[in-house]
């Protein structure tokens, strides 16, 4: 199963991507929400998106309106993974399509506590 790791730092992508990877995902990066969209459409079969709000050219909101408004990529699962934990934002996010929300920082078992939860696991992995 495809993942898609979207945020502007390099080292978070790569701390949320060995936590997907150590799970049974294959990663893939972008660092904007418009680069995201480009690699969604050279990789249809992504299942999850895991989004910064806070980005340059396209944020992470920005990023879920879009998504949404695509026919094509509406089973696709989005958890906003952020540091942006104010109340009314997270109610943006997921009045906008986003299936769950993650506050930074935050442990490798609250992303894969999300996964399981979204049913996004292989139970023999997750066991």
């Amino acid at each position: 199963m495809k993942a898609l790791v979207i945020d502007d730092s390099r080292v978070m992508r790569r701390i949320i991507g060995a936590i997907l990877t150590d799970v049974g995902f294959e990663v893939i990066e972008a660092g904007d929400g418009q680069e995201a969209l480009m690699r969604l459409e050279q990789h249809p079969d992504v299942r999850l998106c895991c989004i910064d709000w806070n980005m340059p050219v396209m944020n992470g909101y920005e990023f879920i309106v879009a998504t949404r408004k695509r026919p094509e990529y509406r089973d696709i699962t989005l958890m906003m993974i952020t540091t942006e934990g104010e109340q009314e934002q997270i109610v943006r996010a997921l009045a906008a399509g986003a299936h769950e929300y993650v506050i930074k920082p935050f442990t490798a078992d609250v992303i894969v506590d999300k996964l399981g939860y979204l049913g996004l696991l292989d139970a023999e992995v997750h066991a």
